[in-house]
């Protein structure tokens, strides 16, 4: 471990006149055999009060970032590490309110690991001694890949609201397992997610939407959904998507119920479209309760995906993009669009393209396991490459005349994008039209019409 520990935080440590520990997920990753990079949190702690701390991080030359003397913080940085500190202590609750109503300092480094989460994130390292500190058996359950809870779990989840996603996301990044009580205690406190605003569970679903990055496990996502769907906490943030469980599908075609399926197509899905493949379905559910089908599921689960992301208050770009993938994931399913509309398909997907193919190939993958390329895709791809080697222009800017150019040959500068707008469908068909005199001749007839 002192091998993994920066320079800097070794001098704090052998500066400090307490015992200066590391805590939480440097601890837990290095005893779990995942490697520390660059990305690691250097959580450290003491029963030192924060103006000790600072006066020795300023003797290391060590900057002091933040001072927040209520609950015990501070945030520090030497220029290439952050680091936060916090001094020990024991806080106490209100049942549902994120923030804790009380906070006692304490020298006791056993009531401080009560206070966490689970068992695994209070194991201490004494960084000047070298030494652990295991106050609750953190160790054993590291080692045995499991996760509970530091006191009663019914307890511990209904102190705090984030802990519920903090559960689903560490099961999903570190591959270890809830024990039954864990599970029991977030599934009775579910409703206290709402305790926490809404952009930090978008932000703490993002991270789960992306947990195989943290160590490579290509299937962490789907675990971290899973448990979100048997605490139920996927039925209090996305109830829409939540209905899908158990509603089955036709069998020719898929494997799996709604939501199994869309568990799956994230699993297949880049790391891009993520949000786009877990909400892809979620206007089958509606669609089912409303009409005993899922004909429109598309254009309503774009409709669905949009509210959804927006209660969440998920960023807009992120929202715009996820609903137009939704709406247009049906396209052409069964490959019997005629390649003239596939064109103007392609076409005006413009940038979204790549992300529309790839879930379509994730939604293909996730019905029955299939990786080989879907016919869709195989389909469309064709196609594109048929176009761009005739030399079909995609958007106005591939044209071979721009808008001073078809002014120049007396186009009103209000008509000049109806013009070029023509001008690039008139080359959808037959990219050998794209050439300036082609495109001047169309434009003078546009105009003697």
């Amino acid at each position: 471990m002192q091998e993994k520990i920066p320079e800097n935080l070794k001098k704090l440590a052998a500066t400090c006149p307490l015992p200066l520990y590391l805590v939480g997920g440097s601890v837990r990753d290095f005893l779990a055999g995942y490697p520390i990079t660059d990305k690691t949190d250097w959580d450290i702690c003491s029963p030192m009060a924060e103006e000790v701390l600072t006066a020795a991080a300023e003797r290391c030359g060590i900057h002091v970032c933040a001072v927040y003397k209520h609950t015990g913080t501070v945030k520090l940085d030497d220029g290439i590490h952050g680091y936060e500190f916090t001094r020990f202590r024991s806080d106490r609750y209100v049942r549902g309110v994120h923030t804790p109503s009380e906070i006692q300092f304490t020298d006791d480094i056993s009531l401080d690991a009560l206070r966490r989460d689970f068992r695994a994130n209070a194991v201490y390292y004494d960084i000047a001694a070298g030494t652990f500190c295991d106050p609750l058996g953190g160790i054993p359950d590291i080692h045995a890949r499991i996760l509970r809870t530091v006191r009663d779990a019914k307890r511990v989840f209904g102190e705090d609201g984030l802990r519920l996603l903090r559960l689903a996301r560490q099961t999903a990044e570190l591959g270890f397992t809830p024990d039954e009580a864990c599970l029991n205690g977030a599934r009775e406190n579910a409703a206290f997610i709402w305790d926490i605003s809404s952009e930090r569970i978008y932000a703490e679903l993002r991270l789960l939407l992306t947990s195989d990055a943290k160590h490579g496990d290509a299937l962490a996502p789907y675990r971290g959904l899973c448990v979100l769907r048997d605490t139920t906490v996927l039925a209090h943030t996305m109830p829409e998507l939540a209905l899908g469980e158990n509603m089955s599908q036709r069998n020719d075609f898929h494997d799996f119920d709604v939501l199994e399926h869309s568990f799956r197509c994230v699993r297949y899905a880049p790391p891009s479209i993520r949000w786009a493949a877990l909400l892809h379905d979620v206007g089958k559910p509606f669609c089912m309760q409303r009409d005993g089908n899922f004909y429109a599921h598309a254009e309503e689960g774009a409709r669905i995906a949009g509210n959804i992301l927006h209660r969440l208050r998920a960023p807009r770009l992120l929202t715009k993009e996820t609903v137009f993938l939704v709406k247009m994931h049906m396209r052409d399913f069964d490959c019997k669009m005629r390649e003239n509309k596939v064109r103007r398909e392609i076409r005006d997907a413009g940038h979204m393209l790549e992300a529309l193919l790839a879930l379509k190939q994730a939604d293909f993958s996730a019905c029955k396991g299939d990786v080989s390329q879907a016919p869709a895709v195989a389909k469309w791809r064709q196609i594109e490459q048929k176009m761009r080697k005739e030399g079909v222009p995609f958007s106005l800017k591939d044209l071979k005349i721009g808008g001073c150019e078809v002014q120049a040959l007396g186009v009103p500068p209000v008509q000049t994008a109806q013009i070029l707008t023509q001008l690039l469908d008139d080359c959808l068909f037959d990219g050998t039209r794209n050439t300036p005199d082609w495109l001047a001749a169309r434009t003078r007839a546009l105009i003697a019409k």
